[in-house]
Formats: structure tokens, sequence, C-alpha cells
């Protein structure tokens, strides 16, 4: 095993075992909380899945906020999601959450003190916790997990890019089975195993178009737009998360020019992370995920009823 790997696979298990055993014991709110999370770093689904799930809730008209980190934002402490807010003051994907989902979107490094702000303005309704599963400092009612298949064999960070080791599905009680990952791949033995679809859907795309994202897993967009015929002239990508500037809609203006494209493709992420740049990329087709679980309507329910037993026996 890598050095600096099994480093890191100490100084996690140890941490797992201090919450394990009760010695730090995790803030609890009023309101129900549902964790979705993964064990890799990146490019699993976490956020349109967070989205479907939130989709789910209002159908039921159940109230909810979404609490977050807010990964890439240049703020600090506690705050409430502007819909019409910039990447930088929250974060992209909570902004993105914000915007499709129109629901309170808190974000905020320590996710109990996001918890008790939202319950202060909104009341004890459910949260939805947005990349939950390693923070552990916040109580949850329901822990559910999305892996793919290359997490059955991936190694830790930094030899590889899972944040903790595959038996730590032990603590999620719904294993979301994501990208065609099988549930013979991973132990899940006693946990609810649900199925996922993703895919995409383009509308508008220009012809030959220049194809560029900023996310976890580029190549995979770039299947997905294959897949639906369309064949990129060029390909452009970025560090997850990553902030535009001048100087990039200018390369990619330039390389539009060179591949004789006839304009651009992205991500919904990264239309926000362009804010002002977005209209000089025109014509410029935004590029919608969609998710869809399978039997939806039973895995809600059985949720649901998990969550109202365990509040009713604590």
């Amino acid at each position: 095993m890598n050095p600096l790997a099994a480093i890191y696979g100490a100084v996690v298990g140890a941490r797992n075992q201090l919450y394990d055993r009760g010695i730090w014991p995790p803030g609890r709110l009023e309101g129900s909380v549902i964790s979705v999370g993964n064990l890799s770093a990146g490019g699993v689904g976490k956020t349109p899945f967070v989205m479907l799930l939130g989709e789910l809730l209002k159908t039921r008209g159940i109230k909810f906020d979404v609490l977050s980190r807010g990964y890439g934002r240049t703020s600090q402490g506690v705050l409430l999601v502007d819909p019409g807010g910039l990447p930088e003051q929250f974060g992209d994907e909570p902004l993105l959450i914000a915007r499709k989902l129109e629901v309170p979107v808190i974000v905020g490094e320590d996710r109990f003190e996001a918890g008790r702000f939202a319950e202060g303005k909104f009341g004890p309704q459910l949260h939805v916790l947005d990349d939950g599963f390693q923070h552990r400092a916040l109580a949850r009612d329901f822990d559910i997990v999305l892996v793919t298949p290359q997490d059955a064999t991936d190694k830790l960070l930094p030899a590889g890019r899972l944040r903790e080791p595959v038996r730590s599905l032990r603590r999620a009680d719904a294993v979301v089975l994501s990208g065609g990952a099988t549930a013979e791949s991973f132990p899940l033995e006693g946990k609810l195993v649900w199925r996922v679809r993703r895919g995409i859907l383009p509308r508008n795309v220009p012809p030959r178009p220049v194809v560029f994202c900023g996310i976890a897993r580029p190549q995979n967009f770039v299947l997905q737009l294959r897949a639906t015929n369309i064949e990129p002239a060029a390909e452009a990508f970025y560090r997850d998360h990553h902030a535009y500037s001048e100087k990039d809609i200018g390369e990619l203006l330039e390389l539009k020019k060179k591949s004789e494209a006839g304009g651009f493709v992205t991500t919904e992420k990264d239309a926000i992370n362009l804010g002002t740049h977005l209209s000089a990329l025109e014509p410029l087709s935004v590029v919608p995920v969609r998710m869809e679980l399978a039997d939806a309507a039973n895995a809600l329910d059985t949720m649901l009823r998990v969550i109202a037993e365990r509040r009713r026996g604590a």
C-alpha cells in the first residue's frame, strides 16, 4: 500500500472509531436529517441525487432545507444561499440546488451550526445533508451513499480516489448503485439497495460544438454527449469547480475558431461558474443532468418510515 494512503487510512479509521464509540458525540438537530454522500472524491452524482430526492419530497408536500459545506466559496461561516448570488459567495453546487429546487439552502463549514441556523429561521423541518457521509459531527436519521463501479476496486487517497474504505458502507442505510455499479461488488448485507439511472437532456446543441467543463469526471460528460450523437469538434477540460476568467473565455473562443465549431456545450454547474461570461460564448447549450430512481415511491416510503421509527425510539 502507498505509505501516504496507509497514513490517511489510519487517520480516517481512528476518527471513525471516536464517533462509533461515542467519544465524539455528534450534534443532533430537532428536525430529521437525511445525509446524501459517497465514498470517493467527486463525480458520482451527489448533487443530481440531492435534487432528485428534493423533487420527490416536494411531491409529498414535505418541507425541507439543504445543508451544504459550500465547497469553493471564498466566504466563511453560515449563510443562507441567495439564488441570485455568485459561486464565490456560496459555492457552485449550493447555488445550483437553490435555483433548481427553490428551497432554502444553507452553507457552513459546521453543518450542525448550519442546521441550527436553518431551524431558527424556518423551524425544525427536514434537513437534507449534501455530501454528508464523512461529516459525522452532525447526527443523521438516514444515510444514503452513492457508489460507482470504480469504488469497488479503488484505493484510498492519495493513491486513489476513496475518502474512506468500502467497508465503511456498514454505516449506510441505503446504497445507491450508480454508473453501472453492481450489488455483487459491495458489502450490502442488510442494506437497502437503490438503483439510479443518470443521463443528460441536451437541447439546442450547436453543430460540431466545443465541449468544455470543470467537473470531476469530464470524460463521462463527453461519453454521454456522444451517446446522443453529439460529436465534439474540440474539448477543453478544467479542474472541478473551476471559476472562469476573461483569459479562459478568450481561449475558448480561439478554440472555437480553430476547430471551426458551431458553438459550445457545457454543464449546468459550469454555467453557474461562468457567471457574466455566459453570454460571450453564444451559441451555447447548457445541458442538464437527469437522474431517475428505480421504484422511487417505494424507496421514499421506506426511508420516511425508517426515519419515523427512529425518531419515535430516540
